[in-house]
């Protein structure tokens, strides 16, 4: 996952804001990162960050969860890029 410096970053670009409270409140707390970044919970999460800080921050909000699941789903495919070269290169196919 992007480090939070790279959410805030991206924030900053896009909103000329950092948005530094919804980034820190995802990713912070180790023991509740995971829970925090359950897609499954966009919704309830998305509505709490527009109450609190608006519109906008519920953007930032989806587009740091987008960017962090872009990331996994990038380093999972290089691993199997790996694995498959590793594999073809093992029995002789290049």
């Amino acid at each position: 996952m992007p480090p939070i410096n790279d959410h805030l970053k991206i924030s900053m670009e896009s909103t000329g804001k950092d948005y530094r409270e919804v980034h820190e409140w995802l990713d912070a707390d180790p023991a509740k990162k995971a829970e925090r970044h359950d897609i499954t919970m966009i919704h309830e999460y998305g509505k709490m960050m527009e109450e609190k800080y608006g519109k906008e921050a519920r953007e930032e909000y989806i587009r740091h969860i987008h960017d962090d699941v872009k990331t996994k789903f990038n380093h999972i495919q290089q691993d199997i890029e790996k694995a498959v070269t590793d594999a073809l290169s093992y029995f002789g196919v290049k």
